[in-house]
């Protein structure tokens, strides 16, 4: 039986990025279909406008997620801030089950938190706000009451409007907070913590009340490489896709 539990987050899928989405239905091809399970931790479509969406590549990525679930490897989904509209009709049409924002699973044997990664980042307090306001049922029922059209153009403007507001940020509020991480594994008993959302790379070292802990963050997708976090027993290590 496969043991390894394999952990990708934002590869930001979308018609105007093939080859990631050519490299993505190779990893749910023949590797993915190796582990026991598979973490995707936000991000993993660009824009998600609603379950009703079957617009290229949507269709097709469906019908694999739907063919590796029912191979038997399990498939857990987070959101992220892109993709935050995906609901559980998705999850029903592909086998994902769909975890929360904070998820705390038993990675053999260790707690594990697992999160998008947004939600650290709380120094940057304009994206916060928003945020808060785009989670409320409310507003997703507004948004999703919109034609699809609709909402196709809209998030064009919204991924345009993101770009140039991003280019005004420093690197430092759109990356997480050494507090906020502290303190989030300190309210979950975790001394582990996996995300993804910045961007970043890395494995980073840190300290929760006088205990050794571990943050580690995942690679963003590109033309050119995947990555996915490979965990087996008590080791990890970084496989390029």
């Amino acid at each position: 039986m496969p043991q390894d539990i394999l952990f990708i987050s934002d590869l930001h899928l979308a018609l105007d990025k093939p080859e990631i989405t050519r490299r993505f239905v190779d990893f749910l091809q023949h590797r993915a279909p190796q582990a026991s399970a598979l973490y995707i931790l936000g991000d993993l479509f660009d824009a998600w406008l609603g379950d009703d969406d079957y617009t290229p590549p949507n269709r097709s990525l469906r019908r694999h997620l739907k063919h590796l679930t029912d191979s038997g490897t399990k498939v857990y989904l987070q959101v992220g801030n892109r993709d935050f509209l995906l609901g559980q009709r998705f999850c029903q049409e592909t086998g994902i089950t769909l975890l929360g924002d904070y998820a705390v699973i038993d990675l053999f044997g260790t707690p594990t938190l697992l999160t998008h990664g947004d939600l650290l980042c709380t120094d940057d307090l304009p994206y916060q706000t928003f945020r808060a306001k785009a989670r409320t049922p409310q507003w997703q029922q507004n948004v999703l009451s919109k034609p699809l059209l609709v909402r196709l153009l809209a998030a064009r403007w919204f991924r345009l409007r993101s770009f140039f507001h991003k280019r005004q940020k420093s690197q430092a509020i759109m990356d997480v907070n050494a507090d906020t991480v502290v303190n989030t594994l300190r309210e979950y008993a975790c001394l582990r913590l996996i995300h993804g959302h910045t961007h970043r790379p890395a494995v980073h070292d840190l300290s929760v009340d006088g205990q050794a802990a571990q943050r580690f963050v995942l690679a963003a997708w590109h033309k050119q490489a995947g990555e996915a976090l490979s965990w087996n027993g008590g080791a990890y290590r970084r496989e390029i896709i």
